[in-house]
């Protein structure tokens, strides 16, 4: 059994949804804010009408929903892979009918990580569409999945790429000295290096660490306006990719997306195809009336069974992550926008997303009920 720093079943963590559709370094980056909860016989997990911005995971325990129609309910640890009741505000109070166990994400963070997840899953596809590219598949990849910029939003995953520019530098060449000011950072492409830190600044540094291809250093540079704690300096030949502090800036800004407000909504639902680009098991639980599901993560698979003549409006949950679909899919040529703010903005849509319905698939571009 696999275990987190703080001590969670990872592996059993790794099934649960949509926390399964990350990839292991953005799944890591939200477990280290979220650690295990014990809450003890008869205490609230949660109070009906509460907000409290949280995916609950059960994990150990049983749990009583009591609704304020007099209705309740008990779940078992382990007996759902999903959320306790994942609506806001809470229709139901949480009690601990034992000792129990939780998992408490909170929803915003996972929502972020989860997008740029799905987003680099859909560039590791696209890469493989582009043989030119066939020799920087590995270092793109480790830069996909570098905490460094999880911050950058979603939409512009694929222009980090565009941003960094390379750099040949010779054994014994000085790419960071202590105590200059930092104006970027570096990913080493190919080569190695040594870290060395003098405790002063004046006595002679000692040496700290050797790095390699795939590391990222200076990068405080990019988020803090701060000197360099540290000098690097090459032991051998090598290609870094430089990342400039005014291009890293560009990057956090977001492009404009074609967007619906929910009042648009029932005017384009008779002319455009619904598509759900949540998750498969999120899909199955339930979605709107007519809607198809495609994956973030499969998007560039699945463009195929898209036509361009056709409009398209996209919806997850807060928003998120069809505005990165609808991003995607716009630079290739599709007509298409995304429902904004997502369906948790409305009461009765988000129970909608909790009721199973006939599922919808793509042919020749539209919306076909499944054995219909």
């Amino acid at each position: 059994m696999s275990t987190d720093s703080k001590g969670l079943d990872f592996g059993w963590v790794r099934t649960l949804v949509p926390l399964k559709a990350m990839g292991d370094a953005h799944l890591q980056e939200l477990l280290q804010h979220c650690p295990e909860q014990m809450v003890f016989k008869g205490q609230s997990l949660f109070e009906a009408g509460s907000f409290d911005r949280q995916h609950i995971y059960l994990l150990h325990g049983d749990v009583e929903f009591s609704h304020p129609n007099g209705v309740t309910e008990i779940i078992k640890g382990r007996s759902s892979l999903f959320p306790l009741v994942p609506i806001q505000p809470r229709p139901c109070t949480a009690t601990a009918l034992t000792d129990c166990s939780v998992l408490r994400v909170n929803s915003e963070q996972l929502d972020k990580l989860l997008t740029w997840s799905q987003v680099a899953e859909y560039l590791k596809i696209d890469t493989a569409y582009q043989p030119e590219l066939d020799e920087d598949v590995d270092w793109m990849l480790t830069i996909l999945k570098s905490n460094l910029f999880f911050k950058v939003p979603p939409t512009n995953i694929g222009e980090i790429f565009s941003r960094l520019k390379p750099r040949v530098v010779e054994q014994g060449e000085v790419i960071l000295r202590q105590g200059e000011v930092g104006d970027g950072c570096y990913f080493i492409k190919e080569g190695t290096a040594e870290v060395l830190r003098s405790k002063d600044g004046i006595q002679k540094p000692l040496h700290l660490a050797d790095i390699g291809a795939g590391r990222c250093f200076g990068e405080d540079a990019l988020v803090n306006e701060t000197v360099r704690n540290a000098t690097v300096r090459m032991t051998s030949d090598g290609v870094l990719m430089v990342m400039d502090k005014q291009d890293f800036i560009r990057l956090l800004k977001e492009p404009k997306v074609n967007s619906l407000p929910l009042t648009a909504l029932g005017n384009v639902q008779e002319q455009a195809v619904l598509i759900d680009v949540r998750t498969e098991d999120e899909y199955a639980m339930g979605h709107l009336p007519q809607a198809v599901n495609i994956p973030v993560s499969l998007l560039r698979l699945k463009t195929r069974m898209l036509d361009k003549a056709q409009e398209y409006v996209l919806y997850c949950d807060t928003g998120r992550r069809s505005n990165a679909a609808t991003y995607l899919l716009q630079k290739l040529g599709y007509h298409v926008s995304y429902l904004d703010r997502g369906v948790n903005q409305d009461p009765n849509l988000r129970l909608q997303l909790l009721k199973a319905g006939d599922d919808y698939l793509l042919r020749g571009g539209k919306a076909e009920r499944v054995d219909a």
